[in-house]
């Protein structure tokens, strides 16, 4: 054959218009059959999606904080949210700053009504005879804050809030704190003034009696920076910032793999008829109570802090409801328990008394309070490796703590659960 020849085509098939099996050459499947396949996946999906979500549950680590008012244990939570949360967002960062802003009135208050009972108004006198000079005397910024904030025999026009201050006023941060907000920047400058006098540090030593929150030291002493109106928070200032907790505050992380779901509860006793709301499938309890209230008394009642702490360490630790919980203790504050034991016998306090350490030894007395924690157990046993004596605010040492606490955490769940041999 020539070029031009060719053979003839063989006929080909029209496509195919039915079901699934007609691509492969077989026969279609019937549309029911597709719709019944196609329910069935999605079903098994979801199970499967169930079965998940059940697994991640049941895995969940729930860790609880409690404590008695006061004794650090949000500030402890602030630290997960610092060490594991993501960045605090600018709304609640200006909430901060008004309530730093509150926190220095509160102290102020509770100060000067100190120093006039203590009758050292004459002191104020004399220190402003001998500093002389020009400006604001010591005794006269006194005589306007007792007038302004102790007394208020006098009131400001609408306190001023310069418009490019950006703190400014937050709604979240309640009236009350807003309000002293704005008598801190209409009164600052007096605040200062009457906070380097001499005098007042003779009431400063005084505070265990007052309930003035120790960490707010840092806040007086840093007064300028916090009236200016470029002050934004620093992560310290929010650490600091004393927020009294009256509701159940949940906040969950991702760490190290695992899923956290953390509660901090107010401490204070009004506030804990609402544990019991917490207290369901809890991993863990971490027990916070402050090592350097051995010698205050509650702001709500006329009792002793430390042994407000014990009793109610005792009923915490002991409650059928954490049989299978973790247990950790965390004593706080050592840095102003290192710093007090220097002037404030333990011995000297009547609810310790039996305390046979040698004044100022902070190693005995830290013993002394964890032989009295222990003391309190029934039938629980609390290692060594449970406790932690700490400083909330240091959030260098409170990452090596919490650290190595959520490790513990996880490795007691897994022999909890029988998935890990005990030692």
């Amino acid at each position: 054959m020539g070029c031009n020849s060719s053979t003839p085509q063989q006929p080909v098939a029209p496509p195919s218009r039915g079901g699934d099996g007609a691509s492969n050459g077989g026969p279609a499947k019937p549309r029911s059959t597709a719709i019944k396949d196609a329910t069935a996946k999605g079903s098994r999906n979801i199970d499967q999606g169930l079965r998940m979500a059940k697994i991640e549950e049941e895995s969940k680590i729930k860790l609880l904080f409690l404590g008695a008012g006061e004794s650090g244990k949000s500030t402890i939570f602030k630290q997960m949210h610092l060490l594991y949360g993501p960045s605090r967002p600018e709304d609640e960062l200006r909430m901060f700053g008004v309530v730093a802003r509150s926190n220095m009135v509160v102290a102020i208050r509770k100060l000067c009504t100190v120093l006039r009972n203590m009758g050292l108004e004459s002191e104020l006198d004399k220190e402003s005879q001998e500093n002389g000079g020009e400006g604001m005397t010591c005794r006269q910024a006194y005589d306007e804050l007792m007038k302004y904030l102790v007394d208020k025999t006098a009131t400001d026009s609408e306190p001023h809030v310069p418009p490019d201050d950006w703190v400014g006023l937050i709604p979240r941060a309640g009236l009350t704190a807003n309000a002293d907000a704005k008598q801190f920047l209409a009164h600052h400058k007096c605040i200062k003034i009457v906070w380097e006098s001499k005098t007042m540090k003779r009431v400063w030593d005084r505070r265990a009696s007052l309930n003035v929150v120790d960490g707010h030291k840092e806040f007086l002493d840093d007064i300028t920076r916090i009236a200016s109106p470029e002050f934004r928070p620093t992560k310290r200032d929010v650490l600091i910032a004393r927020v009294r907790t009256t509701q159940v505050i949940v906040e969950k992380y991702r760490i190290k793999g695992m899923r956290y779901e953390m509660y901090d509860v107010g401490g204070q006793r009004s506030d804990r008829r609402k544990w019991i709301a917490c207290f369901d499938d809890v991993t863990a309890v971490i027990f916070v109570a402050a090592l350097s209230e051995y010698d205050q008394t509650l702001a709500e009642a006329d009792a002793n802090r430390m042994v407000e702490a014990l009793d109610l360490f005792s009923s915490v630790v002991n409650a059928q409801s954490f049989t299978n919980s973790s247990f950790l203790l965390f004593l706080n504050k050592k840095d102003v328990f290192a710093e007090k034991i220097m002037y404030s016998d333990i011995a000297a306090v009547e609810h310790f008394s039996d305390y046979s350490g040698p004044t100022k030894d902070f190693d005995k007395g830290v013993s002394y309070f964890i032989k009295k924690f222990k003391a309190r157990l029934i039938n629980n046993e609390l290692n060594d490796t449970f406790i932690h004596v700490t400083c909330a605010t240091d959030t260098q040492q409170m990452n090596f703590v919490l650290d190595s606490t959520t490790s513990i955490i996880r490795s007691d769940n897994l022999k909890r659960s029988g998935f890990l041999m005990a030692d």
